[in-house]
C-alpha cells in the first residue's frame, strides 16, 4: 500500500524539505499551508487555516492520509497565548482528520525549547544538565511545546495511531520568508556586508563563540522523519535530532566568511546582535538586489534577525545527544558547515544572493 502523508506547515523550512524528501521516497504527499507553494513537483497543495476548524474540515475532506507530519507553529506575543493558539491548532487538525480513520502515525516538530525554555524564560532558570537527552522532565515552566505534544498524546490515545516528537536544534536549509532561518539570515549579512565593506562581525554571546554547539540539517530531519514514521522500534518516542557533530563559533564564523570572500570579525567585549547590525539594511539590500537582479528585494522576507540573535545570545552551552536514535537504528550525519555551503549555493542558483566572487567558477551552484 502506497504511503500517504500530510505535511502540515509546508511552505515551512522543515515542511518544504519533508515533502520533498518524502516525494522522493514514493510517497503520495500533500502539503497544507495558509499559502502552500503550487511549484512543488509531487505536492498536492491545500489551502487552510488551522485556526479556522470549519474551513479546515472542509480543506480536508476527502483526503486519507496514512501519516501526519506537523511542523508548523505561530508566534504570539506571550506564552500563554503560544500556548492557547498553537495547542488549537494540533487539535483543530487531529479532529479535522478523525472521521477518516486513516491515520496511523502522527509525527510532531517542536525543538530545544523543551529543554531551553519559552521564549520568555530562554536559557534562565533551572536548566538540564548538556548533552541534552530525550529522558530529562520537562521544565517547571509553561511551554507551547509541551501543550503541543500533550494534544498529541491525546488524540493517540483516543483513536489509536501511534507518534513521535522530534527535536531539532537550530535549522539549517532553504526556505523563504521562515520566521526561523540563521542559514538564510546569516548569507544575507554577509553579503551586504562583502557589498558594503561593512564588517562581518559575530553577533552573539562569548558563550557561544567558545563554547560547543552543534545544528540540524532540514535534509537530515526529513530522512529522521520519514524513518521514525515508518519504524516500530521509534514508535511513541520522542528524539533529539541534529546533524551528528559539534563545533565552535570562533571555527565556523571563519569557515562561513571564507565562503562569501569576508574577513571575520571575532567577538570583542560585549555581543553585536544582528538587529543592531541590520536596522537600516533593508534599502541597502534592495539597491543590491537591483544591481544583481535578485529574486526577493525585501530584506524582512530573507532575514529573521531576532531569532538568530536569540540562538547565538545564549550565555550556555548547548549540546545535544544523539544516542536514542543511533541503538535503534537511524545512523545518518551530515557535517554542519557543507550543510551551510550547500544551502549558500542553493540561494545563488536561485537568486536569492548574488554569486560571490570567491565562489565563482568552483561550480557549487546548485539548484
Amino acid at each position: 500500500m502506497m504511503r500517504s502523508a500530510l505535511v502540515v506547515g509546508v511552505s515551512g523550512i522543515v515542511g518544504n524539505n519533508l515533502a520533498g524528501h518524502l516525494v522522493g521516497q514514493g510517497w503520495q504527499v500533500s502539503g497544507l499551508a495558509r499559502r502552500p507553494p503550487r511549484d512543488a513537483e509531487g505536492v498536492q497543495p491545500i489551502a487552510a487555516d488551522l485556526l479556522d476548524p470549519a474551513g479546515l474540515r472542509a480543506a480536508l475532506d476527502g483526503l486519507r492520509p496514512s501519516h501526519v507530519f506537523i511542523t508548523t507553529w505561530m508566534r504570539q506575543p506571550t506564552e500563554a497565548e503560544n500556548i492557547r493558539v498553537n495547542a488549537a491548532m494540533v487539535r483543530n487538525l487531529m479532529e479535522a482528520l478523525r472521521p477518516a480513520g486513516t491515520v496511523r502515525h502522527v509525527a510532531l516538530v517542536t525543538g530545544l525549547k523543551h529543554y531551553l525554555g519559552p521564549f520568555e524564560a530562554y536559557g534562565q532558570g533551572r536548566l538540564p544538565a548538556t548533552p541534552f537527552r530525550e529522558d530529562q522532565p520537562r521544565l517547571d515552566v509553561e511551554n507551547f511545546y509541551y501543550a503541543q505534544e500533550d494534544e498529541v498524546f491525546a488524540a493517540a490515545a483516543r483513536d489509536g495511531f501511534g507518534w513521535s516528537v522530534h527535536r531539532p536544534h537550530t535549522i539549517i536549509g532553504y526556505a523563504i520568508g521562515n520566521a526561523m532561518n540563521m542559514g538564510v539570515t546569516l548569507a544575507a549579512f554577509a553579503t551586504i556586508c562583502r557589498e558594503t565593506g561593512r564588517p562581518f562581525r559575530f553577533p552573539g554571546s562569548a558563550m557561544q563563540w567558545n563554547g560547543l554547539t552543534d545544528m540540524t540539517d532540514a535534509r537530515l530531519l526529513a530522512r529522521h522523519l520519514g524513518w521514525a514514521a515508518t519504524t516500530e522500534a521509534a514508535r511513541d518516542q520522542a528524539f533529539n535530532v541534529v546533524n551528528g557533530d559539534v563545533f565552535r563559533w570562533s571555527w565556523m564564523w571563519g569557515r562561513l566568511a571564507a565562503w562569501f570572500g569576508v574577513q571575520p570579525v571575532t567577538y570583542a567585549d560585549a555581543p553585536m546582535p544582528l538587529e543592531q547590525q541590520l536596522a537600516d539594511a533593508a534599502p541597502l539590500w534592495a539597491e543590491i538586489a537591483q544591481r544583481h537582479g535578485l529574486a526577493e528585494p525585501n530584506l524582512g522576507q530573507l532575514t529573521s534577525a531576532w531569532h538568530t540573535d536569540a540562538d547565538l545570545g545564549r550565555p550556555i552551552e548547548v549540546v545535544t545527544d544523539m544516542s536514542k536514535s543511533r541503538r535503534l537504528g537511524f545512523l545518518d550525519y551530515q557535517a554542519t558547515d557543507d550543510a551551510f555551503f550547500d544551502l549558500f549555493a542553493t540561494l545563488q542558483a536561485r537568486r536569492i544572493i548574488p554569486i560571490s566572487p570567491s565562489r565563482a567558477g568552483t561550480g557549487e551552484v546548485r539548484g
